[in-house]
């Protein structure tokens, strides 16, 4: 894991990238590894990889942080790039893998009320996303408004916007 973490720090080529953050996904499947990937520092390292500009690297990074966040500690640095992740899911194209990767890692994010207010200004992207999306895209946004909607503290902002 640390070789991989290091390698993804060191390589610009987004193939390698690519198959780094697959294998540190498929690794963050144990509880055990989800622990050394956040002390090795690989979750700022995988998060590092939402800004890159390649769709599949953005969408594997997207991917692997939604399969560290089972876990609290894990939760509570990951939710240092909830805005960025809301903003990746209202740029990217409509119904893109990298959308559908971005709402599943708001999913699981948006579980606990702790994060709710990061995402406060997606509401009405996600709204849209509601009435414009595929089936694929409408369930993962039901998802997080459905999380959103259990905590009273956001029903004014789910309320609110224009529809």
């Amino acid at each position: 894991l640390q070789k991989l973490i290091h390698l993804l720090k060191a390589t610009d080529d987004p193939l390698i990238q690519e198959q780094a953050l697959i294998t540190l996904s498929n690794s963050a499947a144990f509880s055990v590894n989800q622990d050394i990937i956040r002390n090795l520092d690989g979750l700022s390292v995988i998060g590092g990889m939402l800004s890159n500009c390649v769709p599949k690297v953005k969408e594997k990074a997207l991917n692997a942080l939604n399969n560290l966040s089972m876990n609290i500690k894990n939760q509570e640095e990951i939710q240092v790039f909830i805005t960025q992740v809301c903003r990746t899911v209202e740029s990217a194209p409509l119904n893109s893998d990298v959308q559908l990767a971005g709402l599943r890692l708001l999913t699981n994010m948006s579980v606990t009320s702790d994060y709710h207010h990061k995402m406060i200004n997606s509401i009405p992207c996600f709204l849209h996303l509601l009435s414009e999306g595929t089936e694929r895209t409408q369930i993962q946004v039901l998802k997080v408004l459905v999380n959103l909607s259990a905590n009273p503290a956001m029903t004014r902002h789910l309320l609110r916007p224009q529809v």
